[in-house]
């Protein structure tokens, strides 16, 4: 934690944090064909992940933090939290084990294969966390029946029939597509920026 908490460290947690909530403000793409639109691609990970496979997970932690924070403060909520929340608890599905499987041995090869584990577990926490929680949450907040939120999965994709067909057809898509965007620009800006920040 001492190695951790230098002030170089804090100074770089603070830099990718910033980046990445200015990402969220400023880039939120609904992903029409796939999932409704308040599903909305953004690239604020990207910064995390870089920040996490420079100085670990546990900064990877800190970072999503700083970042929903710093979203809020910019651009407050409009869904009583429950949306900063799961940003923060998908983020962390992704970047923690992206992290640690990274840190083990620091080459491209073990980058791409980290990311493509915190994918996974990203795609499969999404389903369930949207399924259970999200959904049902959304529904209650806007006072919105769970069918209607179904009917706007099915003017998407015909085959979104209920809760699982939503998150299997539309919240998993939308998240591989999260994952591979964000996971191939860390591996392409990682070794470039990670050799600028050190020097």
């Amino acid at each position: 934690m001492k190695k951790l908490f230098t002030t170089k460290n804090l100074a770089l947690m603070a830099i990718f944090a910033a980046i990445a909530a200015i990402l969220m403000v400023l880039i939120e793409i609904p992903v029409v064909f796939i999932a409704p639109s308040f599903y909305k691609l953004d690239f604020s990970e990207i910064p995390v992940l870089i920040g996490s496979f420079m100085l670990g997970p546990c900064a990877g932690v800190i970072i999503e933090a700083v970042k929903v924070i710093l979203h809020f403060c910019m651009k407050g909520t409009t869904t009583a939290f429950v949306g900063d929340f799961a940003n923060f608890i998908l983020g962390c599905m992704y970047v923690v084990p992206a992290s640690i499987i990274y840190h083990t041995k620091k080459t491209r090869k073990m980058a791409i294969i980290s990311l493509a584990a915190g994918g996974a577990i990203l795609v499969v926490a999404g389903m369930l966390l949207n399924a259970w929680y999200l959904l049902p949450k959304y529904s209650e907040l806007y006072g919105m029946p769970m069918d209607v939120l179904i009917a706007m999965g099915t003017k998407v994709n015909a085959s979104i029939k209920d809760v699982f067909s939503f998150v299997a057809l539309a919240v998993a898509p939308f998240n591989i597509i999260k994952a591979l965007i964000d996971g191939t620009l860390t591996v392409i800006l990682y070794k470039y920026l990670s050799h600028q920040l050190k020097a």
